[in-house]
């Protein structure tokens, strides 16, 4: 009697991993290249916009700022003061408001630390009330600042329709800060918002975000120093910066897209090699 020979069992066949490329060719990776495509697109724009502000394309040219305006060809009352105007000389008429000669402090003057002496200008070429911020002139020391101010102050309520026409340049407003506890009421920082606080007459009142620096000053007072503003290249290298870091975060978004493909195929390597073992 004979006996068949035993047929050995076929073995498993060998199970090969997917390459880098057949994992990031499938559906789901395919669609989240696209949404990495959409981020990527969302972050160049931004990074182009950025780089367009950048570029200062309306720059003045060196001199212009020395052309005496009228106030109303630079700025309109509420508006901020653009960039290329900062320093603009203009004109404007009107009168000094009462009560409004205002003293500010920490003021340099050629390295020389004193006060301003400011008013409220208010103009009368305008259908509604309109003030502007206006820096007198300096003082070395408080009491002379205080001293010009209470003779100026005199002057205005004598005549309070003296019609005055000042010539001057035109700056920001430096935005006010909270006072010093030791004092309270004294002021540091040149700011039309803060001086409207303690301003007379102001219902309905429209007021200039920048302030008027007089080419003149004003009774006993010293010129305020006032030079012209430089003029710049015309390049914001801060926003230069935030392009590029535009352009960082649109590439991370495709080497997120290759991380996370490159880390499910190891873990189906991983899986594979796994299930040989058992």
């Amino acid at each position: 009697m004979t006996s068949d020979p035993v047929t050995p069992a076929a073995a498993d066949p060998e199970v090969f991993p997917p390459t880098l490329r057949e994992v990031m060719l499938r559906p789901r990776w395919l669609a989240m290249l696209a949404l990495c495509l959409v981020v990527a697109g969302v972050f160049a724009w931004l990074g182009q916009w950025q780089l367009g502000r950048a570029v200062q394309t309306d720059e003045v040219v060196e001199g212009a700022t020395e052309q005496v305006l009228p106030i109303d060809e630079v700025v309109q009352p509420g508006e901020y003061l653009n960039d290329p105007l900062v320093g603009q000389r203009v004109e404007v008429t009107g009168t000094f408001v009462p009560g409004d000669f205002i003293v500010v402090a920490a003021r340099y003057n050629d390295g020389a630390l004193g006060y301003w002496v400011t008013a409220q200008f208010r103009r009368d070429d305008t259908t509604e009330p309109t003030s502007v911020a206006v820096a007198l002139g300096w003082a070395k020391t408080e009491a002379e600042a205080q001293d010009a101010a209470a003779a100026l102050d005199e002057q205005a309520t004598a005549d309070p329709d003296a019609v005055v026409r000042l010539t001057g340049r035109l700056v920001s407003d430096e935005g006010p800060i909270a006072p010093d506890a030791q004092h309270p009421m004294e002021l540091t920082r040149m700011s039309p918002a803060a001086l409207l606080g303690r301003w007379h007459d102001i219902e309905a009142l429209d007021v200039y975000r920048p302030y008027l620096v007089s080419d003149a000053a004003v009774g006993d007072l010293v010129e305020i120093s006032s030079p012209a503003p430089q003029t710049g290249s015309g390049v914001n290298w801060l926003n230069i910066f935030y392009a590029a870091e535009w352009a960082v975060f649109a590439g991370f978004a495709f080497y997120l897209w290759y991380r996370l493909a490159k880390d499910a195929l190891e873990k189906e390597i991983e899986e594979l090699d796994e299930d040989a073992a058992a």
